[in-house]
């Protein structure tokens, strides 16, 4: 890629994304709807189920335990929004406008998925400051927090491409919002509430070989000192298979001729 191909790309890549930054300023409505539920949820499993569900540990034990899935589930549930973005500038004709424009084929692409990355980091950060305000705590070093961090920025990106691939195949805006609904079913049928020891034998596999759990077993293991083992690779390999997915799906709804 030359420079000034490269200076093309970042210039309108910057400018798709102030574009998506400035909808979602104005029209904050979705991501407050979908910001809501992990911190209902963790509200409800602290307050109402947290002494039942700790196992007799005590409430403060299980908020330890419940915080880290709650963010990995927030980051599902942010990146609904950006399947519905998507699918709506598909149905209003916005995507077959910038195909026709002199600008960079993949900044459309760039711009949704950087916006939705920040968005979903910033909802991270609001609903882990509602876990600090609940009692969460952590004695992780500074080390490990900068590894966190780039764990959920890492899996915003993956699960932000297979979002941004689902909003441009699907054919509105409702359809978009129910394909991406197994991103928030998954954290609850996965270790976000309780161990996989815990549940029945024949849904363990299930819960285990999934996405969300090593991811979170993995922020678990950073932010509270427990037992990594083999979770930080299988969440590394699960997050490159789904970015690569969604980025060549999303490339090819964004490549087809417009009907």
């Amino acid at each position: 890629m030359s420079s000034s191909t490269l200076s093309l790309a970042v210039r309108d890549s910057s400018t798709m994304l102030r574009r998506n930054l400035l909808h979602a300023r104005r029209y904050p409505s979705m991501t407050l709807n979908l910001l809501l539920t992990p911190v209902m949820l963790l509200l409800l499993f602290v307050y109402i189920f947290g002494d039942t569900m700790s196992g007799g540990a005590g409430r403060s034990a299980y908020i330890a335990y419940l915080v880290p899935g709650v963010l990995l589930m927030t980051i599902g549930s942010t990146v609904v929004g950006t399947a519905v973005s998507v699918s709506t500038d598909m149905s209003e004709g916005i995507i077959a406008r910038f195909r026709t424009m002199a600008i960079h084929r993949g900044s459309v692409l760039f711009g949704h998925v950087a916006g939705s990355v920040m968005q979903a980091v910033l909802s991270v950060i609001v609903v882990g400051a509602v876990g600090v305000a609940m009692g969460f705590r952590t004695n992780a070093t500074p080390l490990e927090w900068f590894a966190a961090l780039g764990l959920l920025v890492l899996v915003s990106l993956a699960y932000t491409w297979i979002a941004v691939g689902m909003g441009m195949g699907s054919p509105n805006a409702e359809a978009a919002s129910n394909n991406a609904t197994p991103l928030i079913l998954l954290p609850l049928i996965s270790s976000a509430f309780v161990p996989l020891s815990a549940m029945p034998g024949w849904f363990q596999p299930i819960a285990e070989y999934q996405p969300f759990t090593p991811a979170i077993e993995t922020l678990r293991g950073l932010l509270l000192g427990t037992e990594i083992g083999n979770n930080g690779w299988i969440t590394l390999a699960w997050c490159l298979a789904l970015s690569l997915l969604g980025y060549r799906w999303s490339k090819s709804q964004y490549d087809r001729d417009p009907k």
